[in-house]
C-alpha cells in the first residue's frame, strides 16, 4: 500500500506515513479475545486493511507477564496506524491491558459485527470534542459529592470522556433503601437532546447528576451514555 498523500510505500496497510506526516488510518476496530485479537484499519467509509496477532494464554504468575506482552504487540500496531478512533470488543482484560499501554481513547461497541457496525455509525464521529481537563466541566450550585473519593472519581471518570461538555451534580436524597454493595454509578438512557443522567448510589443515599454531552439527539446521546458505563465499569464503580 502506499500513502495516500505523497504515494511513498507503507510496510504495512494504513500505516502513518513518516515521509510526509499523515495518517492514513482515521478509525481502528479492535476485536479481542484472549488467544488472538483482529486490528481492522478503516480510512474515510473503507477497510483497508487487517491485521491479526496471537497470543498462548499463561496461568498464574506467568499470565500477568503474557498478557502484558500480547497487549505490547497490540499497542505497537495501533501506534504504527496513529488513528484518531479506537472502537473495541470482546475481552476486558486483553482491551483493557491495551489501553493501559496505548493511553487511545477506546469507544466500546457491542455487536455481532463490529466492523460493519462501526461503518454504520461513522456519524457519530460529527460529535465535538471537549478538550479540557475534567476538573473544568464540573460545575453547578451543589458542591457536595457522595462517597468521598469513590465518588469524585465516578464523576471525574464521566467528565473525561471527550463528548461531555459538564457534569452538574445535584441534590443527595437520603432517603432510599441501604445497600451493602459500596458506591455504585450508573449513567441512563439520553434524553431528546442528547444528555443524560448518572446516578451515584452510596449506602441508603443517592445523587442525580446531569450530564450534559455534544450529542444533540437521542441516538447519538445513546452512544455516548455506552460508553460512560463502559467506563465506570472498567473503573469497578458500576
Amino acid at each position: 500500500m502506499e500513502c495516500r498523500q505523497c504515494g511513498s510505500p507503507l510496510e504495512k496497510p494504513g500505516d502513518f506515513c513518516l515521509i510526509c506526516r499523515d495518517g492514513n488510518t482515521e478509525t481502528v476496530v479492535l476485536e479481542a479475545a484472549r488467544d488472538r485479537a483482529t486490528l481492522t484499519m478503516i480510512n474515510d467509509e473503507t477497510v483497508i486493511g487487517e491485521t491479526t496477532v496471537t497470543t498462548a494464554p499463561e496461568e498464574g504468575d506467568l499470565e500477568i507477564v503474557e498478557l502484558r506482552n500480547f497487549a505490547g504487540l497490540l499497542g505497537d500496531e495501533l501506534r504504527r496506524k496513529r488513528p484518531e478512533e479506537v472502537y473495541a470488543t470482546g475481552n476486558r482484560a486483553v482491551i483493557q491491558a491495551v489501553r493501559e499501554d496505548t493511553h487511545y481513547t477506546f469507544y466500546r461497541i457491542e455487536d455481532e459485527s463490529p466492523v460493519e457496525a462501526v461503518l454504520e455509525r461513522r456519524g457519530d464521529r460529527a460529535l465535538d470534542v471537549v478538550d479540557v481537563p475534567p476538573a473544568e466541566k464540573i460545575g453547578g450550585s451543589h458542591t457536595t459529592l457522595i462517597g468521598g473519593r469513590s465518588g469524585m472519581q465516578a464523576i471525574q471518570t464521566v467528565a473525561g470522556h471527550p463528548h461531555v461538555k459538564k457534569v452538574i451534580p445535584g441534590p443527595i436524597d437520603a432517603g432510599g433503601t441501604g445497600s451493602q454493595s459500596g458506591l455504585r454509578a450508573k449513567v441512563t438512557r439520553a434524553d431528546e437532546g442528547g444528555n443524560v443522567r448518572m446516578l451515584i448510589r452510596n449506602g441508603s443515599s443517592v445523587q442525580e447528576n446531569h450530564v450534559v454531552t455534544t450529542a444533540r439527539e437521542r441516538e447519538l446521546g445513546e452512544v455516548v451514555r455506552a460508553d460512560l458505563n463502559e467506563a465506570l465499569e472498567e473503573a469497578g464503580l458500576r
